[in-house]
């Protein structure tokens, strides 16, 4: 378990790392670990070895694939277009998945959901939270077989809503929301080091409504996701 809380908080800093990397970083830091052992525990983790960027479930054959849809398009208002990505916690016993639904324009952290598995019904769940709050034109992935699931894709073809997922291993198609992971580990979850579930889901819950509501962001004009969302600071707001 101390490897893999050590290997989260490498590859949140380089995500390039891959199994080699990994495995001399690990080594350099007195661990003596082999690559078969380090590529298992990535593996379990979910981290893709070959590709900088997380894949927290691999795409299966049967599984339909999307095109990216948001190269040169201009993101000019709320719902224009939403991501949703997986990151794996650490816990002090254990460990959980962490999905997110985010508004591109405004940063806005829509809604999300934990879950000890990666099966897709905790996604489903974030959803259909978030479609509560709004519609996006364009909703965007990577190429997980979450998101690729028939349930999944359904769900958003019923809606009218295009659907768009990340080139293989390009990262960058969905920069704002790997952002946003390192955000939340390192503002939140590797200062708290929570112990169990429900101290992770309670502590989460609080940062997210920090994050939406009172954090500055740069790229906002140091405005928050919150306003540029809604037009203007809700009262009263409850988050998930």
């Amino acid at each position: 378990m101390i490897l893999m809380r050590l290997i989260d908080r490498q590859y949140t800093k380089v995500p390039f790392y891959g199994i080699p990397r990994m495995t001399a970083w690990l080594r350099s830091e007195g661990h003596e670990v082999n690559h078969k052992r380090v590529e298992r525990l990535m593996g379990k983790m979910g981290i893709k070895a070959i590709y900088p960027k997380r894949n927290l479930s691999k795409a299966t054959q049967e599984h339909k694939k999307y095109p990216y849809l948001l190269k040169d398009i201009k993101i000019d208002c709320p719902n224009k277009a939403w991501a949703s990505d997986i990151t794996y916690i650490p816990l002090r016993r254990g460990y959980i998945y962490l999905v997110a639904i985010m508004d591109w324009y405004s940063r806005y952290v829509i809604s999300w959901e934990i879950s000890n598995t990666l099966d897709v019904n905790f996604c489903l769940e974030a959803l259909e939270k978030a479609l509560q709050v709004g519609k996006p034109e364009i909703f965007n992935t990577d190429q997980g077989s979450q998101f690729t699931s028939y349930a999944f894709t359904c769900c958003l073809a019923d809606k009218d809503i295009k659907i768009s997922m990340d080139g293989k291993g390009r990262a960058i198609d969905n920069i704002f929301i790997e952002r946003l992971w390192r955000s939340v580990k390192y503002e939140d979850v590797y200062l708290h080091d929570y112990e169990t579930v429900t101290d992770a889901v309670k502590g989460i819950g609080r940062y997210f409504g920090f994050y939406n509501h009172e954090r500055f962001h740069q790229s906002l004009n140091y405005e928050t996701p919150a306003i540029w969302y809604f037009g203007k600071k809700p009262t009263g707001f409850v988050l998930n």
